[in-house]
């Protein structure tokens, strides 16, 4: 089965998404603990310990993708942003990359990294 790659950056923010609903369902099973004041407010604290993170990945992401590279996409012809030396398109998912040396290899994340295994 072909593995599905995605946009870093929509990667991220899905990972910062996720933070806030974790941080909910943590708050939410706070409620089951009323009796005990102290859990009630371990609970209530964890998860807003969550919420409170995914705040930060998204000011990082967002100060991340104001120094990211726009192209044009060949396969949609839309603007999309480039983080590393491959990414998707945002849209189309079409394997993109700036550097000549890997143009027409098969896409794989791992060609972000400076040294190849």
């Amino acid at each position: 089965m072909a593995k599905k790659y995605s946009s870093k950056i929509n990667k991220i923010r899905t990972f910062a998404l996720s933070l806030i609903f974790i941080g909910f369902v943590v708050m939410y099973f706070g409620i089951f603990f009323k009796n005990s004041p102290i859990l009630m407010t371990i609970f209530m604290l964890l998860g807003l310990l969550f919420i409170i993170a995914s705040t930060v990945v998204y000011f990082w992401i967002g100060m991340l993708s104001t120094k990211t590279v726009q192209v044009v996409c060949p396969n949609c012809s839309r603007h999309t942003k480039m983080l590393g030396r491959v990414d998707m398109c945002m849209y189309c998912n079409e394997p993109l990359t700036l550097d000549p040396t890997l143009e027409g290899k098969a896409f794989d994340e791992k060609l972000n990294r400076k040294k190849q295994l």
